[in-house]
């Protein structure tokens, strides 16, 4: 066998295994004394992160490059890539200190690539006596399940035995997730200078992590243009098909559903024939997009370069497992447009960065500030940059003399993530196409501009037409605990307003193909909402013919706006609380939330709990704690976002 440069052992045969901490703690004296890519020194910290989005793997590459600045070697790891059940061997590293940056995906779920790590976790007695740690987690308040991975990992860890150096910090992205970020670390790394013996320094400069080459003379096919893995991927296609791997499935149809109103809502169906991919009804739909080409373009017109350009950005740290932020080679014009996020708001790191190449006085000044700890600092930052929601393009317009090297840009700006989609339809009746119900993203911001979701509007824009070939989309199938129940004849209530319809047109559907295999069905009740009857009542005509057919039993809408006092889902719950109460109470009905988390899943949730107490009887705590056992038993599910 051979070592490659990724965290994996490839074997002669092509298969790959995971690094285990004592497959390295065996190579320290043929590998300078290093582990996992740290110098066996008196200092080694290692940043472990588990998330979906992107944005706790950007925090632990914050932490690594913080680290520098006081002279402690770090790095950064997925611990997908690892044997995690070798954890307690970092006590055989002097003076090493394990960090966790840890995600809360859903229902207070491990992100995919932590759920390893989990179930790890959850199932060993393996002492970590001697093993120092830290956590940080990423959540939502919104989410019954508030950090749960963050909160379980600190706890767990600690009754393994681990001695915690910091307390547990805790990130809302419901409110500012990068303030509280900002406000965790600024008291963490006191703390870790004081467990490692090194002074603290209040003085910040910036780190180059990667350094710029460029290629003069390339073979064009050996140069990545928006591919997520192997070179060529989007050209040859493989199975199977996951994160590193998409499948780019043709778009069959593109649909608007709304009648009328300003918004649009659109119904796409992409074909998966010949994929291999399977998936469930619940299941979700993982879409790569595209950033918008004018605005990629206008980016390279103020940064004055050539965006074809190839380049190559290589780590400075030989040692590191991330050679590369993004597949490369590549051009500045396919980093921006597939690899990049330049839409969202800029984080205080990524202004501090770039205040160096600001030639105004006052400008650098706005910078440094909106990046700085200070009260004064969060509040400007909060309104010039959150409120207003300044993406890099609005940060270069509104600051004329800021003129950063397009490469160390390119280093500094987050990678352009997923985006996941409920699948509204059942693979029982559609095993070849996979549908997806959204509502396109655009409105004016603060500053005037205008902002325009980026899958939202690349879909949208993937019109099928006759005599051409048609537009395709990269994606790949993540699987959910968003399920019908086991027996077709439990009781199902579904609660769907807006695009939140998605996942039970694809129930719905499934409920009809057992009811034509003359399966016994339960009764089906949807609570669906929208705006006015006449404008965006989705899918009117499918539902009332499956209500027509006996596989919908109820019907209920909820149009918000086509009366003077708005009505919506959780109203038209409280008026069938009778007949609920006795589906879920005696016929052990299951329920179902998808949409809007803020406010919608709720509402919902107190309508249900108003249920039990004024038709069950029930106190208000007895009807929070019947609520809770009805989810821990996964009879009350949500698909919900924020």
């Amino acid at each position: 066998l051979f070592f490659s440069d990724s965290s994996v052992i490839k074997l002669l045969n092509g298969k790959t295994v995971k690094f285990c901490f004592s497959m390295k703690l065996h190579l320290i004296t043929s590998r300078n004394s290093d582990f996992y890519g740290l110098k066996c020194r008196t200092r080694n910290v290692i940043v472990f992160y588990g998330s979906q989005t992107g944005t706790a793997e950007e925090f632990a590459n914050r932490l690594v490059k913080d680290a520098q600045r006081y002279g402690i070697k770090g790095m950064v790891a997925d611990p997908e890539e690892y044997d995690m059940s070798e954890l307690p061997r970092l006590r055989e590293i002097d003076s090493s200190l394990a960090v966790f940056c840890m995600a809360t995906y859903g229902e207070g779920e491990p992100t995919d690539n932590a759920q390893d790590f989990y179930d790890w976790m959850q199932m060993t007695d393996d002492s970590l006596e001697g093993v120092h740690f830290a956590v940080f987690g990423l959540g939502n308040k919104t989410y019954d399940h508030y950090n749960a991975m963050g909160t379980y990992t600190d706890k767990r860890l600690a009754e393994l035995g681990a001695t915690r150096i910091f307390d547990l910090g805790l990130g809302d992205d419901d409110g500012n997730l990068e303030e509280d970020f900002i406000s965790w670390k600024g008291q963490f790394w006191p703390a870790v200078c004081e467990f490692f013996g090194v002074q603290a320094t209040q003085e910040e400069c910036s780190i180059r992590q990667f350094e710029l080459v460029v290629h003069s003379d390339v073979n064009m096919n050996e140069v990545y243009t928006g591919e997520l893995g192997r070179l060529l991927s989007f050209q040859d296609q493989k199975p199977p098909f996951d994160a590193k791997n998409p499948f780019l499935a043709p778009v069959a149809i593109n649909r608007k559903l709304n009648k009328g109103g300003s918004r649009h809502l659109m119904h796409l169906e992409l074909d998966i024939s010949g994929s291999k991919i399977r998936y469930d009804a619940g299941d979700h739909v993982a879409v790569y997009p595209m950033n918008d080409v004018p605005l990629v373009n206008r980016l390279g017109e103020r940064l004055g370069v050539d965006l074809d350009t190839v380049i190559t950005l290589k780590n400075l740290d030989e040692e590191a497992n991330k050679k590369h932020p993004f597949p490369c080679p590549t051009t500045y014009r396919a980093a921006l447009t597939h690899y990049l996020d330049i839409t969202s708001p800029l984080h205080t790191n990524v202004l501090f960065d770039l205040s160096q190449y600001a030639s105004d006085p006052e400008e650098k000044e706005i910078l440094r500030k909106m990046a700085c700890s200070s009260s004064e600092g969060k509040a400007l930052y909060h309104s010039w940059v959150v409120e207003s929601e300044r993406n890099i393009l609005a940060v270069l317009e509104d600051l004329p003399s800021l003129r950063p090297p397009i490469d160390h840009l390119c280093e500094l700006l987050p990678r352009l993530q997923a985006r996941y989609y409920s699948i509204a339809s059942s693979a029982k009746v559609h095993p070849s196409s996979i549908h997806i119900c959204v509502v396109v993203l655009e409105y004016t911001t603060k500053t005037g501009r205008v902002f325009k979701g980026v899958a939202t509007n690349w879909l949208k824009d993937k019109v099928v037409t006759d005599g051409s070939p048609r537009p395709t989309v990269p994606m790949y199938v993540r699987k959910s605990q968003f399920r019908l129940p086991f027996r077709a004849s439990t009781p199902v209530i579904m609660i769907g307003p807006g695009t939140g319809i998605a996942p039970f047109m694809g129930f719905i559907q499934e409920r009809a193909w057992q009811k034509e295999q003359g399966k016994e069905t339960g009764e089906a009740i949807l609570y669906f909402g929208c705006r006015h009857r006449n404008e965006d009542f989705i899918y009117q005509e499918e539902l009332e013919e499956f209500e027509k057919a006996g596989v919908l039993t109820q019907l209920h809408v909820a149009f918000s706006r086509d009366q003077e006092h708005k009505v919506y889902v959780q109203h038209l719950l409280k008026q069938s609380k009778d007949h609920l109460w006795k589906l879920i109470h005696s016929s052990n009905a299951h329920i179902y939330v998808c949409g809007d988390a803020r406010n919608m899943a709720r509402d919902v949730h107190a309508a249900f709990h108003e249920i039990a107490e004024e038709v069950g009887g029930l106190t208000h705590t007895q009807a929070v704690d019947y609520f809770q056992r009805l989810m821990t038993k996964g009879r009350y599910s949500q698909d919900v976002w924020s």
